[in-house]
């Protein structure tokens, strides 16, 4: 009952962060030049991270249930980057269905979830090591 509580304050505390980063942007009617947002990247060592879980059965239903909680908020629930609370944010959500992130290693997603980056959150705190493989594993079933 008490993990239920810890991750239902997670869930919201990231809702909440989301939604003070979207109103915070910068207004629509001022003048500027947007300015292109650099490919977000893993270091070379990130690589070299290996996944310590099985995609199983027990490893995709916890990350199932993770990624609705965690990441469905931007992401959306199939991945896509279609979230309600993504559709303000600057940059948009990762579409994690695309090429561009099924070819990355587990090592380097795994790194990006834990360092965060712009409007998403870092993870190091607020979610176990095995709790962030778990997502990755269901990540891999978006493709």
């Amino acid at each position: 009952m008490k993990t239920k509580k810890i991750i239902y304050s997670l869930s919201l505390a990231s809702i909440l962060y989301i939604i003070l980063v979207s109103f915070t942007s910068t207004p629509k009617n001022a003048n500027y030049i947007g300015i292109q947002q650099k490919k977000w990247v893993a270091p070379e060592s990130a690589d070299k991270i290996m996944n310590p879980l099985k995609g199983d059965e027990k490893s995709l239903s916890v990350g199932k249930k993770l990624f609705k909680m965690q990441c469905a908020v931007c992401h959306g629930f199939k991945g896509k980057g279609d979230g309600v609370a993504g559709a303000g944010l600057s940059p948009k959500p990762a579409n994690l269905t695309s090429e561009a992130v099924q070819s990355q290693t587990d090592g380097a997603i795994f790194w990006k979830i834990q360092q965060g980056n712009g409007p998403m959150p870092n993870y190091k705190s607020s979610l176990k090591e095995e709790s962030r493989w778990s997502i990755i594993n269901y990540i891999r079933t978006l493709k």
